[in-house]
């Protein structure tokens, strides 16, 4: 009875009666009969998946052959180890790929870098030679020149100018009338002398910086043109003449006939004549 019941273990056979061995050996005998008519009943639905999963295998087996085929290679006898080093090959080629369009990206990026340095190498060639150099500092003078101009001439005109240029020409930006740009030469006597102003001031500031031998413009002097501004105009350019003196780093002069104009001017030097001469009087501080 032991080894019967010891072969059978596996299978989970019920606990045995040691003081009654016929009693064990009745109850061994029928729980082997149960199990053996169940496992006859199931064998039939296992055979049939048994059948089924082979069908199903046969099927990816051609499936897998239709796929060698259209990629015209030839179907592999032992398809799961063949499949298996396929799959590794393709996935170093991709690594391969990968790290060749890395590497491509980081040429694309020096070529880039290399194309930006010829550029700039063509451009400063043709700026150093002769005619270019020369041109080429001048616009750069000219510009920065415009643009403190065209900053003073909006406080002078009350943010109605801008100034600018073009190829050489000076141009006013109308704010009062859309913006319309138009020459200079339609401007006012007024006006004209506030762009002539604009930039006489832009020059005396920016002079040190454009000039390579004159450290800085201690003084300037503005002759005529007063008397063409209107009572305003007059009083916007006596104060931007005031402001400029009053920073104490240059000295401003004007030669002018206006009495509003001259009075203020906290020093001024007045020519005065008689029928026999002239004499030269200071007035001021």
């Amino acid at each position: 009875f032991d080894a019967v019941r010891d072969g059978l273990a596996r299978f989970g056979p019920p606990a045995a009666d040691r003081d009654d061995v016929a009693a064990a050996w009745t109850a061994l005998a029928d729980w082997a009969g149960e199990q053996a008519r169940a496992r006859r009943a199931d064998r039939d639905g296992l055979a049939e998946s048994v059948e089924a999963a082979q069908r199903a295998a046969a099927e990816v087996a051609d499936g897998i052959a239709a796929l060698f085929t259209a990629a015209g290679l030839d179907a592999p006898q032992d398809a799961p180890r063949d499949v298996a080093v396929a799959v590794e090959r393709a996935e170093a080629e991709l690594r391969r790929l990968d790290e060749r369009r890395e590497q491509a990206a980081g040429l694309r990026e020096q070529r880039a870098g290399h194309e930006h340095e010829a550029r700039v190498a063509r451009a400063l060639a043709s700026h150093l030679r002769a005619n270019n150099f020369e041109r080429w500092l001048l616009t750069e003078a000219l510009d920065l020149l415009v643009d403190g101009a065209s900053r003073i001439l909006r406080e002078l005109s009350g943010g109605q100018y801008d100034l600018v240029h073009d190829k050489g020409e000076f141009f006013v930006v109308d704010h009062h009338d859309a913006g319309l740009r138009r020459g200079v030469r339609t401007l006012s006597g007024g006006e004209t002398f506030q762009a002539s102003l604009a930039l006489a001031l832009a020059l005396s500031e920016q002079l040190a910086g454009m000039s390579t031998t004159a450290a800085s413009l201690e003084s300037i002097v503005l002759d005529e043109g007063f008397g063409t501004l209107d009572a305003a105009t007059l009083d916007t350019v006596a104060a931007t003449l005031e402001n400029l003196a009053a920073r104490g780093d240059r000295m401003v002069g004007v030669v002018t006939h206006v009495p509003a104009l001259a009075e203020r001017i906290p020093v001024r030097f007045e020519v005065r004549k008689d029928a026999r001469t002239a004499r030269v009087e200071r007035t001021g501080l």
